[in-house]
């Protein structure tokens, strides 16, 4: 029989991160992500509490925790807000895991204690501005040995936590001979490395996303993460976690939105009576409530076998597709449950519905979930 009930730690991390998001970012977040200002204070009051070192051994700096663990405190972030709750889902799963994964003794002694902490951010320098979905025909950054030296020529976008003060480099993949992808180390500040303006974001507000460009930027060979030629390799197993830890973010907004309705119905009334007693809203926040907890399970599952040391492809997959998906709707809802109100940015619901639509984008499109639940079927590529 299998249990999905929470251990008693487990629980205790649930419930410490439900009060730390309702108690510190609540009362906050509104404010900060209407003037798109990055939750410092936040981020810090998260590193003290070891939430960047959850699913890192102690000899790192970390908690000793699993990646489990890290996807229960970004549901119970992003039940309340999503640009914190994708702040730590970036700072670990993107930022400090390739280090940890594939880094060499010398990178994890320098940079792990830094990351794990929460005293400074890394981030995952993928995505190229035309490049979206197909990441190696897109790619046009390129890196050549000069000697001891990487020259590193291209750019980036979308990059999430590039551009903080705290943030330390970027971890870049580029073309480092024919049909070579390879990743490599570049620090923030280095000459030639230019971090372009915040974008003017649908969602995310109080998140740092940015355009990064590399203009004969020079670095040492040692920041080669891995081995050469297999950059690619890499970030396709750091993708696959992350869409489980996007899934639980996902499943956090949605429930969020079950969590701000309840409230509204019983507050709200219309034609006489509270609009909870009305089964057309008691339908839809049970529609609302059915696809978080089927959601939940998924990545759940998800986690299990990541966890497990079993394949998880297409569980990963599964789970962030459905979680995606039950977040858009469910912030499509409850927006409409609070009419007028719901368009208003005071109100959280507003928040969710301009976050939820890039959960169905990041980390992998709806698209690209599907065709790799339909290659792990069996189904040839298109």
């Amino acid at each position: 029989m299998i249990d999905f009930t929470l251990s008693d730690e487990q629980e205790e991390l649930r419930r410490t991160v439900e009060r730390f998001a309702r108690d510190t970012v609540a009362p906050v977040i509104g404010d900060l992500y209407e003037r798109g200002e990055f939750p410092y204070e936040i981020v810090a009051a998260m590193g003290r509490m070891g939430l960047f070192g959850l699913p890192f051994p102690e000899e790192h700096g970390g908690m000793g925790g699993d990646y489990f663990a890290l996807c229960l405190a970004l549901e119970e972030l992003a039940r309340v807000d999503s640009s914190v709750a994708i702040t730590l889902e970036a700072g670990v799963s993107l930022g400090a895991m390739p280090i940890y994964r594939f880094g060499s003794p010398e990178q994890r002694k320098r940079w792990l204690p830094l990351l794990t902490s929460g005293e400074k951010l890394a981030a995952f320098g993928l995505t190229e501005p035309g490049g979206g979905s197909d990441v190696p025909g897109g790619m046009r950054t390129t890196a050549r040995l000069d000697g001891d030296t990487w020259v590193i020529n291209g750019s980036k976008s979308f990059i999430t936590n590039s551009g903080t003060d705290i943030t330390a480099f970027v971890t870049v993949t580029a073309f480092t001979g024919d049909g070579e992808i390879s990743t490599i180390i570049v620090p923030n500040g280095t000459p030639g490395f230019t971090v372009g303006r915040k974008y003017s974001k649908v969602g995310w507000s109080a998140s740092d996303t940015r355009e990064l460009s590399f203009d004969d930027v020079r670095v040492p060979a040692e920041n080669l993460v891995g081995e050469r030629g297999r950059g690619y390799a890499q970030f396709l197993r750091i993708l696959d976690e992350g869409r489980i830890a996007i899934a639980a973010l996902s499943v956090g907004l949605a429930q969020g939105c079950v969590d701000e309705s309840l409230r509204y119905v019983r507050e709200r009334e219309a034609f006489g009576k509270e609009i909870g007693r009305y089964q057309a809203i008691q339908f839809k926040i049970a529609d609302m409530e059915m696809r978080a907890h089927t959601a939940r399970l998924a990545y759940y599952a998800a986690a299990a076998k990541l966890l497990a040391g079993e394949p998880f492809k297409k569980e990963a997959a599964i789970a962030k597709l459905v979680a995606s998906n039950a977040a858009m709707d469910n912030a499509r809802d409850a927006t409409q449950i609070f009419g007028g109100y719901g368009f208003m940015n005071e109100y959280a619901v507003g928040r969710f519905y301009r976050d939820a639509k890039i959960l169905e984008v990041g980390e992998g499109t709806s698209e690209v979930q599907r065709m790799l639940i339909a290659r792990a079927l069996g189904l040839p590529p298109s």
